[in-house]
């Protein structure tokens, strides 16, 4: 059985509430306003919430942009074009996108690149080479990196798979 939400909640509540939220992990404005949606706040109340938030740096759009590139980098191994379209999905601006990028150095971006087609080379027993390529420039591209950038790594690497 589902509890009922309260009717009302003050906005020093919702405020309250929203600065653990922020506090917790970063977010996005987009985030905050469905989670006050949420909470039954609308108009005015939830523009000053938004603003009170801002101006106290619990909600930073290009502090959330480079902590999510770092993460979906870092632990999920996610490409650039994998990481650009959930940042737009979550409505952040290009410039924040633009920062956000620069938690990626080129060394780092190459060699984890490498990392996941070593990874998926091991895994695969495809024995035409051709196929085999294929397969892996495939999921490398599904995890968003570049496909000029991945067949060149395929290539350099394909007699040592």
């Amino acid at each position: 059985m589902k509890k009922d939400k309260p009717k009302y909640i003050s906005k020093a509540d919702a405020l309250a509430k929203l600065q653990r939220y922020c506090a917790y992990q970063d977010r996005c404005h987009q985030e905050v306003r469905s989670k006050l949606l949420d909470l039954g706040i609308y108009g005015d109340d939830l523009e000053e919430i938004i603003t009170e938030l801002i101006a106290e740096n619990f909600l930073n759009e290009e502090r959330f942009a480079r902590s999510f590139v770092r993460g979906k980098f870092r632990m999920k191994k996610w490409g650039r074009i994998r990481i650009r379209q959930e940042l737009k999905r979550r409505q952040i601006s290009a410039y924040c996108i633009k920062k956000g990028f620069t938690e990626i150095s080129e060394e780092d971006y190459e060699t984890t690149l490498e990392e996941v087609i070593r990874k998926k080379a091991a895994e695969m027993k495809e024995p035409n080479t051709f196929k085999r390529n294929a397969k892996i420039a495939q999921y490398a591209m599904q995890r968003g990196f570049e496909s000029q950038l991945v067949w060149d790594v395929v290539k350099q690497l394909s007699d040592k798979l």
